[in-house]
């Protein structure tokens, strides 16, 4: 993930690994918006509103795909 071209990177919880994860994007000069985990014993900040935004942005991908399903069954039926 650190040669990544973009700037900032959105991720959900479950890539809030230190050594893994957050050490070589930091090191790499990217931004990092992943919420910590609740248990985690030093909790961090996070850019809140971005973090949103990837929220959305990702159930808009979710209905996509449940329209695509219907997409490729209709031009089954229309050939």
């Amino acid at each position: 993930m650190p040669a990544l071209e973009a700037k900032t990177i959105l991720a959900d919880k479950g890539d809030d690994a230190e050594d893994r994860v957050l050490k070589p994007l930091r090191e790499a000069g990217k931004e990092i918006v992943i919420p910590p985990k609740k248990n985690r014993k030093e909790q961090r900040d996070y850019h809140k509103a971005l973090y949103k935004a990837r929220h959305l942005i990702e159930n808009f991908f979710c209905r996509l795909k449940q329209y695509r399903v219907l997409l490729r069954y209709s031009q089954t039926v229309f050939y």
